[in-house]
């Protein structure tokens, strides 16, 4: 997960509402077979060209966020740079096509099918008999054999980050030849093409030792169009090279040498001729597609104006899409070419990154307990102006994602955000009232301990107003009934001037704001509170003899026993989340519409995941999730019902908003034992239509994908959902020219079909 994400699947998997339920929504009803699949938002942007255009030879050198800590994409600290070798060096059974679908993969296997569904399950692959291992061995059953051993989870010698379909195995054996490998399930699969990609020789799933430490800094064998020829540490770098035992297509690159470059510096990277391929934020895009512009080149696939605004890739592999270094980046700020120095050389290539920013809900305690109050927050959030705040400056389709569990162009994809319902400040408000949150409730003055606590350690709560009232000094019992609105207050906010908070302040508390223009010129992602230097009653307020209630503490609010509705908001303070701040601010002014104010919490990166998502410590978040091709098995984790533990506390999984159904639950578990391809995704729409009606996390945008690539590397770039096919990356025999497409425009496949 990123604060904004990480790798698909290597993270994803290792790394208690009744009414829900009971809601008759018509969004229930799944799509039928023989409905059209929607197809991707945007197309991929790689600048695809044939083999035969394309030069023998060369060193790709593409940037990393840092060097992997491990080679084994099954232990918990694996990260996209792991992924990456997995993806050049190790067999991939399957491999995502452009839309998301897993397509067997020839250079591995012949054929993949279940021969037997009664009494058991049963795979039988047959393998291609040139797949050998590096050092001559024929990869075969005894390989299958040693990757389900390690990763059933029957061995806690193993240290592994997940064991999801391997547990589910009984027993693996040789077929009718060496070619030939039979898997049986104790349990219906449905998500078996999951399995075995990437697929380790036995030599690291074999012992304990040599799958916790020996496969952490080399790989005994490996079967890819790349070997693994050199890990420096020291230097940053992991070099890849020509496989000479490769039986496939042979690689066009002689080398692909993978740089470890930390996100700040990937533009002097760039500029100083480090790197040839890297993902990049708005602000550095835009400066690229500047200067190639003032060079005369062509600008990147589809760039229009100028890419700027809010809006960035998400990084690293596979945990939830979180933590520093993956959030959304970009602030806006005015684009010059100044920086740009040699970035005339570059291009930018880019399309919708395979995953999903949410704004989380923590259905745990608080008024986001109670589910109406959840979906009163969801119907005043205007999905699409949202979406076209990160994507339109890119030039990128802006269209709001409808389903938790599947993007665009997947097979699993149907918008079900109607089980939900779409912006409607009326219903928002009524669904407040039903919950018991009314204006003009009494509101009791907080104590300090409890501001702090919702602040979390690294911030502190702002004053509505933005000077602190002298409440610290107030006797327990002071209280202050809220009664009728300032009538003049609002039209004097419009004219209050606003002031920068220390830069040490690590929060905000978004008072009234006015709409559209306001929020909209926040955009570099900075917190600003409002000054207001009166500080006047309101009538019907109760406080000892002589005292005036604090300033702006009847504003809009709403109240129920004593408390006024106020939601926790916490993001990351670091310098690449300003438009991830911005899309916050937006949404606390969206919410300050129907009357629930929001205190922002700005923390460091580095404690944003671990010590305020994951333990709970917050009422509202933005992070991302990346999408599946198997979500029956992947995505299950992150909706569970949590349960409660031993020791009294919430067992969650990943599910980090602590929201979750029975009735999820079970569609999850049937659509997972269903070997009926189409039943099992009408069980997983169905799951998605009762998430969105339990309201515990909200679907905004795909998250964009910026890379910046010399103009002549094709069949590289922006992959979108499909896998790198590594083999075919190169760089362009003088003269020739790859083919061009605009993100939305038809894939190739769809060109090929007319």
């Amino acid at each position: 997960m990123s604060h904004d994400g990480v790798g698909p699947r290597a993270v994803m998997r290792s790394v208690a509402f009744l009414t829900a339920g009971a809601l008759a929504v018509p969004a229930l009803a799944a799509c039928s077979a023989d409905e059209e699949v929607a197809k991707p938002v945007a197309a991929q942007d790689i600048a695809p060209a044939t083999r035969d255009l394309i030069q023998d030879g060369g060193t790709l050198r593409w940037a990393v966020d840092a060097m992997p800590q491990t080679l084994n994409t099954f232990q918990a600290d694996a990260d996209a740079g792991t992924s990456r070798i997995a993806g050049a060096v190790l067999p991939a059974l399957y491999r995502l096509d452009a839309n998301g679908t897993p397509q067997l993969n020839p250079d591995y296997l012949e054929s993949a099918k279940i021969v037997e569904s009664e009494p058991k399950q049963v795979v039988l692959y047959k393998l291609n008999q040139q797949a050998v291992w590096s050092d001559g061995r024929e990869i075969g059953a005894a390989d299958f054999a040693a990757q389900w051993r390690a990763l059933s989870g029957k061995d806690s010698a193993y240290w592994t980050a997940r064991n999801a379909g391997y547990d589910r195995i009984e027993k693996i054996e040789r077929g009718k030849s060496n070619l030939e490998v039979r898997v049986t399930f104790s349990r219906p699969y449905a998500d078996w093409k999951s399995l075995f990609s990437p697929l380790y020789p036995k030599d690291v799933m074999g012992t304990a030792d040599a799958f916790n430490d020996g496969a952490r800094r080399k790989l005994q064998a490996t079967a890819g169009p790349f070997a693994l020829r050199k890990i420096d540490h020291k230097s940053g770098e992991v070099l890849l090279a020509r496989n000479p035992r490769w039986w496939g297509r042979p690689a066009k690159l002689s080398e692909i040498a993978l740089i470890a470059v930390p996100r700040d510096r990937r533009e002097d990277a760039l500029a100083n001729d480090k790197v040839d391929m890297a993902e990049i934020d708005p602000e550095e895009a835009g400066r690229i597609t500047l200067a190639a512009r003032d060079k005369g080149s062509a600008p990147s696939q589809g760039a229009g104006a100028p890419m700027q605004g809010p809006g960035a890739p998400l990084q690293g592999p596979g945990a939830p899409l979180q933590g520093p270094g993956a959030p959304l980046q970009g602030s806006g700020a005015p684009l010059t070419p100044a920086k740009a120095m040699r970035a005339g050389d570059f291009v930018v290539r880019k399309s919708l990154e395979p995953a999903y920013t949410q704004l989380a809900l923590n259905g745990s305690e608080g008024p986001l307990a109670d589910e109406r109050v959840r979906r009163a927050v969801a119907r005043a959030i205007n999905r699409d102006e949202l979406a076209k705040v990160v994507l339109d400056p890119l030039g990128l389709p802006a269209v709001p994602v409808g389903s938790h569990l599947a993007l665009s162009g997947q097979p699993a994809y149907t918008d079900n955000s109607g089980a939900l319902g779409g912006q409607d400040t009326k219903e928002a408000q009524a669904l407040l009232a039903d919950a018991g949150w009314v204006p003009g409730g009494p509101v009791k003055q907080q104590q300090k301990k409890e501001k702090e606590k919702a602040a979390g350690p690294e911030g502190k709560k702002a004053d509505p107003e933005g000077k602190k009232a002298d409440s610290d000094a107030l006797p327990d019992d002071w209280t202050y009934i809220v009664g009728e609105d300032d009538k003049n207050g609002e039209a004097d906010r419009e004219k209050v001037d606003r002031e920068k908070k220390d830069p040490n302040d690590h929060s905000d508390k978004h008072g009234k704001q006015h709409a559209g223009d306001e929020a909209g010129k926040h955009l570099d992602g900075r917190q600003y509170a409002p000054k207001d230097n009166r500080q006047g009653g309101a009538p019907g307020a109760y406080a000892p003899k002589g005292t005036a209630a604090p300033a702006g503490a009847a504003a809009g609010a709403l109240a129920k026993d004593g408390q006024a509705l106020t939601l926790r908001f916490v993001l990351p303070s670091g310098p690449g989340s300003e438009s991830l701040r911005a899309v916050a601010d937006r949404i606390s002014w969206m919410l300050e519409r129907i009357g629930i104010h929001t205190e922002t919490s700005k923390v460091p990166d580095d404690s944003y995941f671990k010590d305020h998502i994951a333990s709970g410590q917050y009422d509202l978040a933005l992070y991302s999730w990346p999408a599946s091709a198997f979500p029956a098995t992947d995505a299950r984790p992150i909706y569970a019902k949590p349960v409660p533990a031993a020791d009294g506390s919430l067992t969650v999984e990943q599910n980090y908003t602590r929201v979750g159904t029975d009735q999820v639950d079970q569609l999850f578990d049937q659509a997972i034992a269903t070997l009926d391809e189409d039943e099992s995704r009408s069980l997983v729409r169905k799951a998605d239509a009762r998430i969105w009606a339990a309201a515990g996390s909200i679907p905004l945008y795909q998250r964009p994908q910026l890379m910046a690539t010399r103009p002549n590397l094709a069949n590289a770039g922006a992959f979108g959902f499909q896998t790198p096919l590594y083999e075919d990356m190169g760089f362009l025999k003088k003269g020739a020219q790859g083919a061009q497409h605009t993100p939305g425009s038809p894939t190739d496949k769809e060109e090929k079909d007319k």
